[in-house]
Order: structure tokens, then C-alpha cells, then sequence
């Protein structure tokens, strides 16, 4: 069994709480430090000099970068990925990729080496500082975690709208649109492994000691959230497309509502309580009434083509509810970026670029009652029922990395030295 330490936040200035965190296209949760591992100590008995040394140097590499990166995350700025992101990003990732497969010798099977060395990791949405657990699958967790936030930080700057040369609005290319589709599959990926692989290998007492931010809740959510933004940007291309009908649209907008319903009904349940938490679960509701806002419409449009009375009632009322969603979103908004660490919008872009000005202007146009009559609940309560469809978008398959080869060389070593106390 691991051994935990939860040490309450106590003012000691190891986690870092900016106070505005510029635009925000993507909600990234609050990256989660590591902290220096006497490997020496703890498994100096038990395995070869080379390879404590590899597993020494392969992990403060990370301790140093994603203290940086945290510092630099932290500034209130504009970020794009000629100021700050681009290059750290990828190389924190690629040493957290180098990481992996000698980590994982600590868990092969039968391995006592499993529970003898303590991972210490300074946590952001948890009301906790720091954890500190000896499971070596809690470590491979907590890689895993941060390997799906970097990615989340690489979608949100690659959907930061940045200045054209030929001095019209910031915008985001299609290149970025596209590549962020991918980014988001990768994240998800990486959270889907980890909550279908790694958490099962974890015991259950120790499970229910772990920080909220790797609360299986919070990894089902930021998956979810993954998909959901990712739809969001195929259906921004599919408004640009000419060939791209009202159905595709209508389907592209009712998967988005669904990935962020489950996303919503996993983050809702847990208690988070400190800002980054809260700022998360904002987020979340924001990102659900949105989507609505979008289905209802879409699902307008396509009922105002029937050519009965009842289907021309059901268009109103499903655009009356879109217009409705779309205030609350706008609501909901205000309340993510107020909340503390503040944000703000990046210029208006794509999807809801283009329905903020057409769904007001539609549901007018169509609506020949008058409308103070009716309060948002009644206008609610009498939308027609959004079409239930499968949802196309999955997370990428990425599996963990072998074991790497050094290990083979330590099983002789690993078997015959005597099992010792767990230290913690």
C-alpha cells in the first residue's frame, strides 16, 4: 500500500495562484509541479548506480522545466506561440515521453520496488499544497495528467486568435483549427489511458487519497472537455463549408452538447472548492449552455423546413430556446472570467462568432409573439427535444510505452535483495 501525505496549503509559496491569466480559449487546469525524489535513498539498495542516475537525471529535467512552465503560465498575458509556449511545451512533453518507460520498471509485476519510493507532487485544484503517495502508478498518473494539460496548453495557443498581415480582425488559420482538432484527441488520449489503465492499478485506499485534480471525476471531465472542444472546432469548419448541410451541422452541434453534458455531470459531483476548481467548473457550465445554444438552432432551422403547422411551432420554440441559451451563455461566460484566477475572451472567432450575430437575429425574425410573455423557463420547458446521436469523436488509442530494455539488466539484482520497509 502507498503511503500518503497531504499537506494543506499553508502560505509556504510552493503553489503558485496568479491572479489573472490572461486569454483563454481552452480552460487549462493549473499544472501540477513535481518535486525532487531522492531515488538514492530510497532505492540505493535495490538497483544499479546507472540506472538510479537515469532515473534521477530523467526526472529533475521535469522537476525543473514544469516549474518554469508553471512560473510562466502564471503571467497575465496574450499568449501565442512566439512569446512562450510552442518550443517548452513540446520539449517538457518529449521529457516526460523519455520518462515514462523507466518509471514503469518500478511497476512491473511482482516488483516491491513498487511502493518504496515517494512521489511528491504540488497540487492546484485540491485544497491539499502537495501529495505525497509511494506508488509508483500514482507517479505514472500524475505524468499522464500532465501530458494531457500541456496538451490542452498547446490547443489554447493554437486557438488564440493572432493579428493578420493584411491588418484585418485576429483570426485563427485553418491550419490551427485543424491541428488543434488533432491536439484535443491526443489530450484526451492520454486522460482515456489513464483512467481505463492506470487507475485500476492503484488500490483503492489509496484512491480515495488522491488530490481532486486526478479525481477519476476530474479525468473523466477534462476528456470529455477534450472531445467536446474538439467538435466545437469541427463545426466552425463546417460553417465555413459550403458543402456542409444543416444536418451535419445540426449532428456536430447535438454531439458538442452531449460530450459536454458528461463532462458537467462528472465535474458537478466533486467538491472543489479553491479557485482553480471553481474556475474549472465554470468553464464547464459555460461551455454546456453554449452548445445548447447551438443544437437548438441548428434543430430550428431544420423543423422551420417541414411544411406543417406543428413543425413551424417546434422551429419557434427550439429558436426561442437558442436565443435563451445563447444570453445565459453569455452569463455564464462573465462568471468563468470573473472568477478568480481572472481571464478574459480572446477576440469573438469562429463558432460562436457566427451564431452570436445569426441565432438573435433568427429567432426574431420567426417569433410573432410577444415574447415578455414568456419567461425562460416556459420557453425551456416547451423546446422540442434535441435528436440523440452517437457520438463520432474518440480519444485517440495511446497506449503506455514498454518498459525500457535497461530494466532487464536489474532483474537478477531486483530478485535477490531482500524486501524492505516501505519508506515514506
Amino acid at each position: 500500500m502507498g503511503c500518503l501525505v497531504s499537506t494543506p496549503k499553508d502560505g509556504s509559496g510552493n503553489r503558485r495562484r496568479p491572479g489573472n491569466i490572461g486569454e483563454v480559449a481552452v480552460f487549462v487546469p493549473g499544472l501540477r509541479i513535481p518535486k525532487t525524489v531522492d531515488f538514492l535513498q530510497s532505492l540505493g539498495d535495490c538497483m544499479s548506480k546507472n540506472l538510479l542516475e537515469r532515473l534521477t537525471a530523467l526526472r529533475t529535467r521535469i522537476v525543473v522545466m514544469a516549474a518554469h512552465e508553471g512560473h510562466a503560465a502564471a503571467k497575465p498575458r496574450k499568449r501565442t506561440a512566439t512569446q512562450h509556449g510552442g518550443s517548452t511545451l513540446a520539449e517538457l512533453q518529449q521529457a516526460l515521453e523519455d520518462y515514462l518507460p523507466v518509471l514503469l520498471g518500478l511497476t512491473k509485476d511482482g516488483s516491491h520496488l513498487k511502493n518504496m519510493v515517494q512521489f511528491v507532487w504540488v497540487n492546484q485544484e485540491d485544497e491539499a499544497e502537495e501529495t505525497a503517495i509511494s506508488n509508483a502508478w500514482y507517479e505514472v498518473l500524475s505524468v499522464l495528467h500532465l501530458m494531457a494539460v500541456l496538451s490542452l496548453s498547446q490547443a489554447n495557443l493554437l486557438l488564440l486568435p493572432k493579428t493578420s498581415t493584411d491588418g484585418y480582425q485576429p483570426k485563427v488559420s485553418e491550419e490551427s483549427r485543424k491541428t488543434s482538432v488533432d491536439v484535443f484527441l491526443k489530450a484526451a488520449g492520454y486522460l482515456d489511458c489513464a483512467i481505463r489503465h492506470v487507475l485500476p492499478h492503484i488500490p483503492p485506499e489509496v484512491r480515495r487519497d488522491l488530490p481532486v485534480d486526478l479525481a477519476d471525476g476530474v479525468l473523466q471531465a477534462l476528456c470529455q472537455q477534450a472531445l467536446g472542444q474538439g467538435v466545437e472546432i469541427q463545426l466552425g469548419m463546417a460553417i465555413d463549408s459550403a458543402k456542409a448541410t444543416l444536418a451535419v451541422k445540426r449532428r456536430l452541434a447535438c454531439e458538442m452538447v452531449k460530450y459536454w453534458h458528461q463532462a458537467q455531470e462528472n465535474i458537478m459531483q466533486l467538491l472543489l472548492t479553491n479557485g482553480w476548481g471553481e474556475k474549472h467548473q465554470y468553464f464547464v457550465k459555460w461551455k454546456y449552455v453554449e452548445a445548447k445554444a447551438a443544437a437548438y438552432y441548428y434543430h430550428g432551422l431544420i423543423l422551420d423546413e417541414g411544411n406543417t403547422e406543428q413543425s413551424h411551432t417546434m422551429a419557434v420554440a427550439a429558436l426561442q430556446a437558442a436565443d435563451e441559451f445563447l444570453k445565459e451563455s453569455r452569463r455564464a461566460c462573465e462568471a468563468f472570467n470573473s472568477a478568480t484566477p481572472t481571464s478574459k475572451n480572446p477576440p469573438l472567432w469562429g463558432t460562436m462568432k457566427y451564431l452570436s450575430e445569426k441565432i438573435p437575429k433568427d429567432a426574431a425574425s420567426k417569433v410573432r409573439i410577444n415574447r415578455d410573455l414568456y419567461s425562460y423557463e416556459r420557453i425551456i420547458e416547451t423546446a422540442p427535444t434535441l435528436p440523440d446521436f452517437a457520438l463520432a469523436l474518440k480519444p485517440d488509442e495511446y497506449q503506455l510505452p514498454p518498459v525500457d530494455s535497461a530494466w532487464n539488466f536489474e532483474d537478477s539484482l531486483v530478485k535477490g535483495s531482500a524486501t524492505g520497509p516501505v519508506r515514506s
